[in-house]
């Protein structure tokens, strides 16, 4: 294969074009990076990466580097880095998404990916009054997350948490945000903070009860709707967290 070189421009545009691989921050040490694992099958067997081509790699903790593969041996691929990008593609605003679980497995895988594309920080799957399923599939929504993360060129993996009962959300509320916001379509329409930190609130296909909306104002959340139309639900956590870091 052709081997990649990093274009005349890309100091302005970082890793621009190029493949994005993850490597967690101990796997690289002294300039030097290792990638084993499914990722080292997509990288030689999916990819037919070879050494002398160059990739783009993220430590999933807000560092991404350009780095030059060096060896690809029967487990493992060796690469040197190249060039270090703190925090590329990152907004500095933080927001962390809870969501609440949905009847269908695939919009939620679908909100997931979206999530992640647009910049959230978090997800907390979430169970309310009017919440059918009672399960999370979170090992599958953090690879999700993966390969969101990668295709968007981020350099932040998000965390899926386990669940959360709206309840127990409420209590911890402040340990994720500063401001938190709870989206309902009963709610005035009001405007969002820019900057610092959010905790995004979004509802299952009921939406909230009148009782939880006024519990979680209660608990210094603010009561919000996105727009005269009705929304699905992985619909309006999409829109939200993308009023924030869009």
């Amino acid at each position: 294969m052709t081997s990649v070189r990093p274009s005349e421009n890309e100091t302005q545009e970082p890793l621009h074009g190029l493949e994005f691989f993850y490597a967690p921050p101990h796997a690289i040490s002294g300039g030097v990076i290792r990638i084993d694992g499914d990722e080292f099958a997509h990288l030689s067997h999916v990819m037919r990466r070879t050494p002398g081509d160059i990739i783009g790699v993220a430590d999933g903790q807000g560092t991404a580097y350009t780095a030059e593969i060096t060896a690809v041996e029967k487990r493992m691929a060796v690469c040197a880095v190249r060039t270090t990008h703190p925090m590329l593609r990152e907004s500095p605003v933080r927001v962390t998404l809870a969501a609440a679980l949905l009847k269908n497995p695939s919009r939620y895988d679908v909100l997931i990916e979206k999530a992640t594309e647009i910049g959230i920080i978090a997800i907390i799957p979430l169970i309310t009054d009017r919440t059918i399923p009672r399960h999370a599939r979170t090992d599958r929504w953090q690879k999700l997350a993966l390969a969101a993360m990668k295709q968007s060129g981020r350099c932040v993996l998000p965390t899926v948490h386990e669940p959360l009962t709206f309840a127990d959300l409420l209590e911890r509320a402040g340990s994720y945000a500063d401001r938190r916001w709870i989206f309902h379509e009963a709610a005035a329409e009001g405007t969002t903070e820019e900057g610092g930190s959010h905790l995004v609130i979004i509802g299952p296909e009921g939406g909230f009860t009148d009782a939880e909306v006024a519990r979680a104002v209660q608990n210094g959340c603010a009561a919000i709707r996105l727009g005269p139309r009705r929304l699905r639900s992985e619909t309006a956590a999409i829109a939200a967290a993308a009023r924030f870091l869009l």
